[in-house]
């Protein structure tokens, strides 16, 4: 069946459904494009990161205190850090996030229960592990849940969905609304890089 994104709170997004995936080890041939999204942010020539910041604070959270991943990268690459690789899909939603300042989450359709994925605000006491976290809160915060509960949120994503090189059918999800100029940018790099195919939800 067909994914859908059902959301109980107030959020303009887009979102996409991208399947027949290929997703391979960070790919040399990626480089290129990380450093120039790199030399971009060096150069203050990406996205204002206040929409971001405003969509934390309109659902009650703290952007200086629980950054948005779209931020925290900005603030990695401007203190020369390097972009974090990962592997081919999740190093193309980085840089897109990076470049748009928009949180991006990423969800493998495989790993995650049942067809729908609902946008919400988490209850008491509900968290997941996350990537590389040993816990994430998601109490009265923005977060994407499935049948079996939370799985990601504009700050960091489950390890229970994430994006491995088995993945095959995948959800993207940008928690802002985004243009066409921006989704051709997406299909092109998730085209080239990610080779797979995608639909808008």
């Amino acid at each position: 069946m067909p994914l859908s994104i059902r959301p109980e709170v107030d959020l303009p997004f887009t979102a996409l459904e991208l399947y027949e995936l290929e997703v391979t080890p960070p790919r040399i041939d990626f480089a290129q494009v990380v450093a120039e999204t790199s030399n971009a942010v060096r150069a203050g020539k990406v996205a204002d990161a206040a929409p971001a910041r405003a969509l934390y604070r309109r659902f009650g959270t703290d952007p200086t205190r629980v950054r948005p991943s779209s931020e925290a990268l900005l603030r990695r690459v401007r203190r020369g850090d390097p972009l974090p690789r990962i592997n081919s899909l999740v190093d193309v939603a980085n840089v897109m996030s990076l470049r748009l300042q928009i949180p991006v989450g990423l969800y493998d359709l495989d790993r995650v229960e049942g067809n729908e994925l609902v946008m919400r605000l988490g209850a008491p006491g509900e968290g997941y592990t996350g990537i590389g976290k040993e816990h994430v809160n998601v109490e009265g915060r923005l977060c994407v849940a499935d049948a079996s509960g939370p799985c990601g949120n504009p700050s960091a994503d489950s390890a229970r969905t994430q994006i491995t090189t088995q993945t095959e059918r995948a959800a993207w999800i940008f928690f802002l609304p985004v243009g066409e100029d921006a989704l051709d940018e997406t299909a092109e790099l998730v085209t080239r890089y990610g080779r797979g195919l995608f639909r808008v939800l």
